[in-house]
């Protein structure tokens, strides 16, 4: 696996699951935010040593044959973590987050101190108005904001979840770190 080369402002992160186990990840994406704010993609099929649900298969085009031969979670985390562990992260909604952790569960790996932000709440902050009128996932942001995106491919959604918050910065005309609504764990120095 090539990663992106940081550092990065902030990386957006998606997961794919093989079923309702928020543990099964089967494929995992970066948007990887530049100084600049270009993004950087990546993504990786993860063999999740568990079974595919239909449904899930259905929804991602994700199934056994197109994990033959990809890392397991194990395999992936240990290339993923030290970039991960050294940037801010962002989830569109709380569940990346709690697929990380239980697939560490799963795996009998140390739970992770991420620094994560929710780009769901950024784009509440921003777009108010989205509110009881389609509301503020990324199937309703794609449209509303113009964005060009494959939904429920990790590495679409997670450059998706970028540029959302890439816009708000824009449009609430504050940067990245006044607008992430966490804990500000991540310390990464910048070149000038």
């Amino acid at each position: 696996m090539q990663l992106p080369d940081g550092p990065f402002r902030f990386i957006a992160l998606d997961v794919e699951t093989a079923s309702r186990e928020a543990g099964s990840i089967c494929q995992i994406g970066l948007g990887c935010v530049r100084p600049d704010g270009g993004i950087e993609t990546f993504a990786t099929y993860v063999n999740p040593q568990q079974p595919f649900a239909p449904f899930n298969t259905d929804l991602h085009g994700i199934g056994p044959g197109t994990v033959a031969g990809a890392p397991t979670f194990p395999e992936a985390w240990a290339v993923l973590f030290d970039l991960l562990n050294r940037h801010h992260l962002v989830q569109h909604s709380s569940f990346d987050q709690k697929a990380i952790e239980a697939a560490c569960r799963v795996h009998g790996l140390e739970r992770p101190e991420l620094s994560w932000s929710d780009s769901v709440k950024i784009a509440r902050r921003a777009w108010p108005e989205f509110k009881g009128n389609g509301g503020h996932g990324l199937g309703h942001l794609k449209t509303a904001l113009g964005l060009d995106f494959r939904h429920h491919d990790a590495g679409e959604d997670a450059r998706a979840a970028a540029e959302v918050v890439l816009r708000a910065e824009k449009r609430l005309r504050l940067e990245f770190h006044q607008i992430a609504v966490t804990r500000y764990k991540a310390q990464i120095k910048l070149p000038l």
